[in-house]
């Protein structure tokens, strides 16, 4: 994808982040976490990180195949550091736990066990 693309793409999920209403986050997870690009999907994942609501969060920490359970080690490894660096990580740090107790996926449950160790050595 050319870099003029990336940039415009790039403003978009940034605009798309400082939305404060539902649509943006459905947005988001519908057309940024499912891009072929690894770039976008990143960029996606560090969105709904910023978002730091209960549903943004849901979709990068809990839902295989994005955020942190993305299979590029690149959008995994940026969504955790947009994670550590939040200020307030108590709702990321209770949907972890949700998912630890109660997802269906072993992977995704092993992810947000490992994610959730990190951020309370942060």
């Amino acid at each position: 994808m050319k870099k003029n693309n990336i940039r415009k793409i790039s403003n978009i999920i940034e605009a798309l982040c400082l939305h404060q209403d539902m649509d943006s986050i459905r947005v988001l997870e519908e057309l940024g976490t499912n891009s072929s690009n690894d770039e976008i999907r990143e960029l996606t994942a560090r969105a709904l990180i910023r978002k730091n609501v209960h549903d943004s969060l849901t979709v990068a920490l809990a839902n295989k195949g994005k955020g942190i359970n993305d299979m590029s080690t690149a959008v995994a490894m940026s969504t955790i550091n947009e994670l550590l660096t939040l200020e307030n990580k108590d709702e990321a740090i209770k949907i972890l736990s949700e998912t630890v107790d109660s997802h269906s996926d072993e992977e995704v449950r092993e992810n947000a066990r490992s994610v959730k160790a990190l951020m309370a050595l942060s």
